[in-house]
Parts: structure tokens; sequence; C-alpha cells
């Protein structure tokens, strides 16, 4: 080989290795552009949920439900003259013949 032929070749590969880095490089700025943009929602899908479980913590307050028992349901904690307690009988103890 002459000395045309290495500088040609020599050429060659270069422009292929530059080719490769130049690839990987904006292959890689595509990636980090999507991953910024999920980190993103990421972080708006945790806020939501926070948002969310503080919402079903309000709702599920004893507050909050008397106030639907109230309002929707007709009812209302009672008065005393309104409370009947109620006594379980006692069994009989067994003997132990049969």
């Amino acid at each position: 080989m002459r000395g045309r032929s290495w500088v040609a070749l020599l050429l060659v590969g270069f422009v292929l290795v530059a080719t490769g880095v130049i690839w990987r490089r904006s292959y890689g700025d595509a990636h980090a552009v999507e991953e910024r943009r999920l980190e993103q929602q990421r972080g708006a899908l945790e806020a939501e949920r926070a948002k969310l479980e503080g919402d079903i913590r309000d709702a599920s307050s004893r507050a909050s439900l008397a106030r639907v028992a109230q309002d929707k349901l007709k009812m209302n904690i009672p008065s005393d003259s309104q409370v009947i307690y109620l006594h379980r009988p006692t069994k009989p103890k067994a003997t132990g013949a049969h």
C-alpha cells in the first residue's frame, strides 16, 4: 500500500468514527430530553397523589362524615333519652353430667 491509500483509509475511518460519535451524542440528547419530561410528569403525579390523599383524609374525617350523615342520611346524634342499653342474658353454667 502506498501513502495515499493509508491517508484515504485513515480519513474514511475518521469519518466513520465521527459519524458514530455524533449519532451516539444525538441519541443521548434525545433520551435526556425524554428523561427530563418523564421526571416532570412524575413530580406532577406525585403532587396529585399527595393532594388526593389529603382529600381522602379530609373526606373521611369524623366531622365530614357526621355532616354527610346529618344532611344526606337524616341521621343525628341521639339524646340521652333516646339511648337504650340492652343487656345480654347470661348463660347458665353447664354441668358436667350428660
